[in-house]
C-alpha cells in the first residue's frame, strides 16, 4: 500500500508515514488550538464555564497524547493512539450531543461542542480518520496470528 510501508520483518505498516504524517499534522494543530484556547479561558474567565473549559482541556491533552502515539509510530504508539481516538470519539459525540440537546450544561462553547462545528467539524472526522488509518496500516491477520521469529527461534532453543 502506498504510504504503508512495512516495518523491517514485523509485517506491521508504519502509521507515521505517507498520509499518516498529514493526520500527525492535523492532530499538531489541534493539539495546539485546543491547548491554547483551554489555557487562556482557565486563566481568564474559568468561573464562567469551569466544566467547558476544563473539557477544551481534556481534548488538549487527549490531541497531545494522539499525537505523540502516531509520531511514536511503534506497537505502543499505536495503542496509545487506538485508545486516544476511541476516547476523542466518545467525548466529542457525547460532548456533541449534549451542547444540542440541553445547551444550558456548555455556557460557553468547547472544543467538541456542537459536534466541533466551531472548528468546522474536524473534531468530529479527526478521530474517525484515525481510526481508519490505524485500522489500515495493522498487521495483516496472518502475520498477527503468527508468532514472530525471535519468539520461535527462543523456543526452539529451550
Amino acid at each position: 500500500m502506498p504510504g504503508a510501508e512495512a516495518d523491517a520483518g514485523t509485517g506491521t505498516r508504519r502509521i507515521n508515514s505517507g498520509p499518516g504524517r498529514a493526520l500527525i499534522a492535523v492532530y499538531i494543530l489541534f493539539a495546539i488550538a485546543a491547548t491554547s484556547r483551554a489555557g487562556y479561558q482557565i486563566a481568564t474567565r474559568f468561573d464562567e464555564a469551569p466544566v467547558a473549559y476544563l473539557l477544551s482541556a481534556l481534548a488538549a491533552v487527549i490531541y497531545i497524547v494522539a499525537t505523540v502515539g502516531l509520531a511514536r509510530g511503534d506497537r505502543l504508539g499505536r495503542r496509545t493512539a487506538l485508545v486516544c481516538c476511541t476516547v476523542e470519539l466518545a467525548g466529542v459525540l457525547s460532548v456533541g450531543a449534549l451542547s444540542l440537546l440541553d445547551p444550558a450544561l456548555f455556557p460557553d462553547d468547547t472544543v467538541w461542542s456542537d459536534f466541533g462545528g466551531g472548528y468546522g467539524y474536524v473534531p468530529l472526522v479527526l478521530p474517525v480518520l484515525g481510526l481508519l488509518w490505524l485500522r489500515r496500516t495493522r498487521r495483516p491477520a496472518a502475520a498477527r496470528s503468527q508468532p514472530n521469529a525471535s519468539s520461535r527461534q527462543s523456543r526452539i532453543q529451550r
